[in-house]
């Protein structure tokens, strides 16, 4: 979808728009979504992040997904001026050949940001956005940590398409950096006795939503944090393993792409698999024997011409998944 029959779709008679997930843990479903809530989840970011009318908002992300869309709402709604350019692993680049036009509010996902720091001149322009709103993927603790310095304000967003875009933001630098996340007036959060978090968000939503996040809260009770997904946790001779938590602990060590995944053992019941981009495997093999617990080690190390991603720049699990099973 272009920008223009995005607006057009917006200012017709119609009181919904059609988005589509992403697909990072199964197919890609499309789904209606009603247009008044789309503009009240749009007041709501704008209004938290004190964003005002005539300010510049950058669009880098597609438009067939909600967070591509809520960028154009958030312009259309609260008055904005917004700057597209076309989505790419380098958004800053495109906008830099166009001219140097300081940027209010930016949307990206952690693979658009990590690729911008590698780019003295995309950095600087990354740092220059006074509210980076980053989310569609987990941020890892090297990028976190590159972006405490930045001078403006940066931050993780959590939501997903049924709640159109975040319902909740927590700061990554500055005084008010944080583990956990503040939802929005008037959004409810809790975890059930699954640990899943459960969103009561009525402006977005017209039911509670229960997802498949395992979260926690803090004592506060209002705040909370993210530990993982519940379709991502693997249980391997009775022992359960976290994919995001193997992930994390190898990363600081791998400068190759892999992703964790799991497959169906007769005995183990499910082994952790690691796919491997490109001809490191034994590299791969040797860092999980450094550092990993001898339980969280693959049991199958796997080598893929290219990491299974989906067009947003998440690891496209359920593919990963199969790739593992197929073997």
């Amino acid at each position: 979808m272009v920008l223009e029959e995005f607006i057009k779709e917006w200012n017709d008679d119609g009181g919904t728009v059609r988005v589509r997930t992403s697909g990072s843990t199964g197919k890609p479903k499309e789904m209606l979504v009603e247009k008044e809530r789309m503009a009240a989840s749009a007041r709501i970011t704008c209004s938290f992040l004190g964003l005002k009318r005539g300010d510049t908002a950058l669009l880098c992300m597609p438009l067939d997904y909600i967070a591509g869309k809520m960028m154009v709402v958030r312009s259309l709604v609260c008055g904005l001026r917004l700057i597209a350019v076309e989505p790419s692993g380098h958004p800053l680049a495109r906008l830099q050949a166009n001219g140097n036009t300081p940027i209010s509010f930016a949307a990206m996902v952690p693979m658009q940001v990590y690729n911008s720091m590698q780019v003295d001149e995309e950095r600087e322009m990354l740092r220059g956005i006074k509210h980076l709103i980053i989310g569609g993927g987990a941020i890892d603790s090297e990028l976190s940590a590159a972006l405490k310095d930045f001078p403006n304000a940066v931050w993780s967003t959590y939501g997903m398409t049924e709640t159109l875009s975040h319902i909740a933001l927590r700061r990554l630098n500055g005084d008010g950096a944080s583990d956990w996340y503040t939802p929005f007036d008037g959004v409810g959060v809790k975890v059930d006795c699954q640990s899943r978090i459960v969103i009561d968000a009525p402006h977005v939503c017209n039911e509670v939503l229960i997802t498949n996040d395992i979260g926690e809260m803090a004592p506060d009770g209002r705040r909370f944090r993210v530990l993982g997904r519940m379709d991502n946790t693997i249980c391997s001779g009775g022992i359960k393993i976290r994919i995001e938590e193997v992930e994390e602990a190898i990363r600081p060590f791998a400068d190759f792409k892999f992703l964790i995944t799991k497959k169906k053992d007769g005995r183990l019941g499910e082994a952790v698999v690691m796919l491997v981009e490109g001809d490191r495997v034994s590299d791969a093999r040797e860092i999980c024997r450094n550092v990993l617990p001898k339980y969280r080690q693959p049991r199958i190390y796997i080598k893929v011409e290219r990491l299974p991603m989906t067009e947003t720049g998440k690891p496209a699990r359920r593919e990963a998944q199969l790739i593992a099973e197929g073997v």
